[in-house]
């Protein structure tokens, strides 16, 4: 029996997996938004071990986050399910001065990532998206250009999929993959979205828990279990430098060095 953590889990492909976790016997701890999601979820879930509240598009409530998860004890596994999707009508900035979607997409991950104890496995939700995206390090918030939610979007999902790889390197100790769940009619995907709505969930809870050896690697994209390869821009040790850089800019926070053998 694994713990597994999910961002993002009061609703959509979050709460699908955790359902398939729990269904499995395993324990799950989920993560809402604020009190009133936490206990809409817990109604709705009442077999989930713990949930814990954050909004991730700030910067003082995701730290808070983080010392809420440390205090839960061992974790097995963390999925980082939470995101802004590619709807949005116009660029929404936070009260920490960044654009949403950066903030909530790459910035809260990456913070999660460095100041929680980390477990065994982590997996990232990137999407397809990040496919027609290339970085810009130039305007990562959007001040500049012409606000375009898809295209912000997919950038945000290629950053997410070069903090996965980033963090692989780093943390060899530790399983880390990224993968897409598919355009899937959820709540973000919209009702026109083409795939498996079931399918969407499989991979992110296989990648946290399961003995296969084909869930059993590290720096890796997935879609629907099967390896794939991601934006070859994922993989450029340039662009997860200037990521980490910029990640740890913004929130005052160094990715640690791992562990000594």
């Amino acid at each position: 029996m694994a713990t597994v953590l999910i961002t993002g889990s009061s609703s959509g492909l979050g709460l699908m997996a955790a359902e398939r976790l729990l269904a499995a016997g395993h324990r799950v701890v989920l993560h809402a938004r604020n009190d009133g999601r936490a206990d809409d979820v817990r109604q709705e879930l009442p077999g989930v071990a713990a949930v814990v509240t954050g909004d991730l598009s700030s910067l003082q409530e995701t730290r808070a986050l983080a010392e809420q998860i440390n205090a839960l004890g061992h974790l097995d596994a963390i999925i980082h399910n939470a995101g802004v999707g590619f709807r949005a009508p116009r660029r929404i900035e936070t009260s920490d001065g960044l654009c949403e979607t950066f903030q909530v997409n790459v910035v809260a991950p990456y913070l999660l990532t460095a100041l929680v104890t980390p477990p065994a496995r982590l997996v990232y939700l990137s999407s397809a998206m990040q496919f027609y995206a290339e970085p810009r390090f130039d305007d990562l918030q959007w001040t500049q250009r012409r606000w375009d939610g898809s295209e912000s979007y997919g950038e945000t999902k290629l950053y997410v999929a070069a903090l996965a790889f980033a963090v692989a390197r780093r943390w060899p100790h530790v399983l880390v993959n990224t993968m897409t769940p598919g355009w899937v009619p959820t709540r973000m995907g919209g009702t026109d979205a083409p795939d498996d709505l079931e399918l969407g969930s499989v991979t992110q809870a296989w990648l946290a828990v399961s003995d296969e050896p084909a869930a059993q690697v590290s720096g890796s994209y997935f879609y629907h279990q099967r390896e794939e390869r991601p934006n070859p821009a994922a993989r450029d040790a340039g662009v997860q430098a200037k990521l980490l850089r910029v990640c740890a800019e913004i929130t005052g926070v160094e990715l640690p060095e791992p562990p000594a053998a």
